[in-house]
């Protein structure tokens, strides 16, 4: 198979290529020229250099492609430059489906669960339908505009698969990895939501499952992928008790949401992402999505690893 990975020198994607290269897969990465392409270095990959939304750059990356892996997204919560983001999740994301449809090519789309809205803490699976009036983020309405373009391609014959992961970690993750050093260290005494919930697949394990959704997965189907579902309380429990650390405490809501309220005002202006703002403060405290990862289990056969084996792994590669 001679796939194209969007996205390539990313998180995921980089770990995709490699789970690629271990099946002797010719991959075909598409990045920036301001990349940083250090998650690549020890990979069989050809880059090729452009903008996502760049329709033309992106064609004549899947000449000769059999199936494009679309893993670029701008993905943050809080300060965000809104116009970026639209570029890069919604209208890449249209450039990724017309260069599909016009070179044949069956895209498998990286998707997200944040697409289902607050589930008010209901666990749902691919046949539920968003209720939620509006948006909570930029990035909850970017990603839900993009799957909309990928489901109506595939309502018109593209062969698609898009696969809707929950929270992604591993021990290379740059969003959790800098908290988890920090509790290791007994830094962390104060912890924001200790009662928000959190789904979680490690990064290999999500790999697989796009892999697996490029071999068996139903033209135009939705998978979830997630190992299963926890607070971020018993998160600090699980990581905890391998090293003989409490987990931090509640930080009062209080308090929280103050901090968050005072700080928005202020990235805004400067241009900065501060650690709490009335976005972020929403999603730990106002949102609750759970999900079951059933479908992917089944029809797939996607067998991951486990909430706890996934957090011990990360505690034992950083000892």
């Amino acid at each position: 198979m001679k796939a194209l990975v969007t996205g390539a020198s990313g998180f995921t994607g980089s770990h995709l290529v490699k789970a690629l290269n271990q099946r002797g897969d010719c991959v075909v990465g598409f990045v920036r020229q301001s990349s940083n392409l250090h998650r690549l270095a020890d990979c069989q990959v050809d880059l090729v250099y452009g903008e996502i939304s760049d329709r033309a750059a992106i064609q004549a990356a899947m000449i000769g492609i059999d199936v494009v892996f679309h893993l670029a997204a701008y993905v943050e919560l809080g300060i965000v430059n809104e116009a970026e983001m639209q570029r890069v999740n919604v209208e890449g994301t249209r450039a990724i489906v017309e260069a599909a449809q016009a070179t044949g090519a069956k895209l498998v789309y990286c998707s997200t669960i944040g697409i289902f809205g607050d589930t008010n803490g209901q666990t749902v699976d691919e046949t539920f339908v968003r209720q939620q009036q509006g948006f909570s983020s930029a990035y909850d309405r970017t990603k839900y505009e993009a799957q909309q373009l990928v489901d109506h391609a595939a309502a018109q014959g593209l062969q698609t698969v898009s696969v809707l992961p929950s929270g992604i970690f591993g021990v290379d993750d740059p969003h959790f990895g800098p908290v988890l050093q920090s509790f290791l260290k007994g830094r962390l005494k104060l912890w924001a939501g200790g009662q928000r919930v959190t789904g979680i697949v490690q990064v290999d394990d999500l790999a697989i499952a796009l892999l697996l959704a490029a071999e068996r997965g139903e033209s135009g189907a939705h998978y979830i992928i997630s190992a299963g579902d926890l607070t971020t309380r018993e998160m600090f429990e699980i990581l905890g008790r391998e090293v003989g650390i409490a987990a931090p405490a509640d930080a009062p809501e209080w308090l929280v949401r103050l901090l968050g309220n005072l700080l928005d005002p202020v990235g805004r202006l400067l241009s900065w992402q501060p650690p709490l703002s009335r976005e972020r403060v929403h999603y730990i405290y106002d949102r609750c999505v759970r999900v079951d990862a059933t479908k992917a289990r089944e029809e797939l056969g996607w067998q991951p690893r486990s909430v706890e084996q996934t957090l011990k792994e990360l505690v034992l590669a950083r000892r």
